[in-house]
């Protein structure tokens, strides 16, 4: 049975969505495909400019995502491919949630957002990286219509990840 998925909101993060990214990150549930625990909050405040500079170069970014009462529960966008491994010169895109929001379709409905504005800008596929012990965000990456195209050993972590894509 298919359920309505929740309304929500995507806006260009402000200089107060980094203090919420940190709080919401904090959570070692939200970080266990990433670290563990949130980076301090220097690299959330450099992660919301960056977002603001890439919305204004290529008219996306990561997006906060609200939640149906205005609050940052995550972010969800897509970003150009930022490591020199994997997936170099493509356009990836990704979500994080806060813990209380998990399994109430907020990511899917953002994602299908993020896929239209995309597409929008002219963007004709793009690419997910998820670990590959991550079933709730491959599960995501399935209901967006993405298919499994390649897998790679993180550098860092060592851990197995798959790289999903989809044409626009």
């Amino acid at each position: 049975m298919n359920r309505a998925l929740p309304d929500v909101r995507l806006r260009v993060p402000t200089d107060e969505d980094a203090f919420a990214w940190h709080r919401v990150f904090a959570d070692p549930e939200v970080m266990e495909f990433h670290g563990g625990k949130a980076a301090e909050l220097s690299v959330y405040e450099e992660l919301t400019a960056r977002q603001r500079r890439h919305d204004a170069e290529y008219g996306f970014c990561l997006w906060s995502v609200l939640d149906e009462s205005g609050e940052v529960i995550g972010f969800t966008g897509a970003q150009p491919w930022p490591r020199e491994w994997g997936p170099r010169g493509e356009i990836e895109i990704g979500w994080r949630l806060a813990r209380a929001h998990w399994g109430k379709g907020y990511v899917t409905a953002a994602a299908g957002m993020t896929l239209e504005r995309v597409r929008a800008a002219g963007v004709r596929s793009v690419v997910a990286m998820v670990d590959a012990r991550n079933a709730r965000s491959i599960a995501v990456t399935q209901r967006l219509g993405m298919r499994l195209a390649e897998t790679y050993v993180t550098p860092t972590s060592q851990r197995k990840g798959h790289c999903y894509r989809l044409d626009l």
